[in-house]
């Protein structure tokens, strides 16, 4: 066992070992992190669905654009919240216990709704809240393989476990397809199957870190919001994190409305979109690790911002799709940077600021999510809802700019910020 020193906040933590790679990989707990990955990429799989088969579903229930953007809004707003849950019982429960729970419920809601169907659109968002803890697991698989980890690793453990965010191009690739040959409804009975496979390999392989807090009051998880870091990184979350997985949920949509694609193709240009998004987020972490956390979402901001405003007048699936690549890439990259800065100064509450920082991400993609729909029905273009959350982008920028001297100031840490 490695020997270990006191943080900032007094909390025992690994000694720092090397920067470099195998340093890395002889840091942690490998059969942890590959089980917090998975378990993470099959929940990020099912928490989407909804975006994908929305097509179908809307032409079998006949829902206005603004329904079928709440509808496929609603997992990520119940994610969201059930984020914050999820953070208490990672350190009340542990996170391996808190994970398997999650992971019983959304088996056995998804295996309900399968065996007795969904006929409503109120049927379709008392899914989307069962679907909300498949989301929540980003709570649970962030510590569990944070906590083995010593700060200078922190971004690229938690970019690594992140990028279980990858399961959103499984959704997009295979959920039309299959819906297709035999019925959207019968999606999400064979969703259960790669879950049930995930749910036993989590419980032969993760392991609760040895270097865990003690459980506090309850009252006390909830001390991080009396600081303004916590509402900075939240804020800052719910723009990268936001736009991803509003975007994962909504290009389904967009694609069919706008171009008038299949299905099929539309679930292809969206996992395109969501692959190149997933696969930098451990490569923002270790840019963050390498340059700091505040320069490399100084660059993600901007980059969104551009991209962003510019796809709601893209007037060819080409331009559109290869704005989306970009504003994915830049976004991804800031999920890892964000929450490489997020145990820097949050080591010994990294349980609940990770449901708090979570839930911020998913209010942000909500939002965008929602806002499209309603854009949509209101104005006949998505153009407004994609200006709006650029106009964010730019707001997040600026307030990265006014606090970053004061981190740097205040925050003392080995690592970069």
């Amino acid at each position: 066992m490695a020997t270990v020193f006191a943080d900032r906040s007094g909390v025992a933590a690994p000694a720092r070992a090397s920067a470099d790679p195998s340093g890395f990989w002889q840091a942690g707990h490998k059969p942890t992190l590959i089980a917090a990955f998975l378990y993470f990429d099959l929940a990020f799989m099912v928490w989407v669905l909804l975006g994908p088969l929305a097509p179908d579903i809307a032409r079998t229930l006949a829902l206005t654009p603004a329904e079928k953007g709440l509808m496929v809004a609603t997992p990520t707003l119940a994610g969201a919240i059930l984020r914050v849950v999820n953070g208490l019982l990672v350190d009340r429960l542990g996170p391996k216990r808190s994970g398997a729970i999650s992971q019983l419920i959304v088996l056995g809601g998804l295996l309900s709704a399968f065996l007795l169907g969904v006929d409503s659109f109120a049927g379709t968002l008392v899914l989307g809240v069962i679907l909300g803890f498949a989301g929540a697991s980003f709570a649970i698989a962030l510590p569990l393989a944070s906590r083995w980890y010593p700060p200078e690793h922190q971004g690229k453990a938690m970019g690594l476990a992140g990028m279980g965010n990858s399961g959103t191009v499984f959704a997009a690739l295979f959920a039309p397809m299959l819906a297709r040959l035999f019925g959207w409804n019968a999606v999400l009975g064979l969703a259960c199957l790669p879950l049930a496979a995930v749910f036993v390999a989590y419980m032969l392989m993760a392991k609760d870190p040895p270097n865990a807090p003690a459980p506090k009051r309850f009252a006390d998880y909830f001390a991080p919001l009396t600081t303004a870091d916590a509402w900075w990184l939240m804020a800052m979350y719910a723009v990268t994190f936001g736009g991803f997985v509003g975007l994962a949920a909504s290009l389904p949509v967009y694609f069919t409305d706008t171009f008038g694609l299949s299905t099929i193709t539309a679930g292809y240009c969206t996992a395109a979109c969501v692959f190149a998004g997933s696969l930098v987020r451990p490569m923002g972490g270790a840019l963050a690790d390498s340059v700091g956390g505040v320069k490399a979402l100084t660059i993600v901001y901007a980059v969104a911002a551009v991209a962003l405003a510019l796809v709601g007048f893209a007037g060819s699936v080409a331009l559109a799709l290869g704005l989306f690549v970009i504003a994915m890439l830049a976004l991804g990259t800031g999920n890892g940077a964000v929450f490489q800065l997020v145990p820097q100064r949050f080591a010994a509450e990294i349980g609940i600021m990770t449901g708090l920082v979570g839930m911020a991400g998913g209010v942000g993609g909500f939002y965008l999510a929602s806002s499209l729909g309603m854009a949509k029905q209101w104005t006949g273009s998505f153009a407004p809802g994609f200006l709006i959350f650029a106009g964010l982008a730019v707001a997040a920028l600026v307030a990265l700019t006014v606090v970053k001297a004061r981190w740097r100031e205040e925050w003392r840490t080995a690592a970069r910020i």
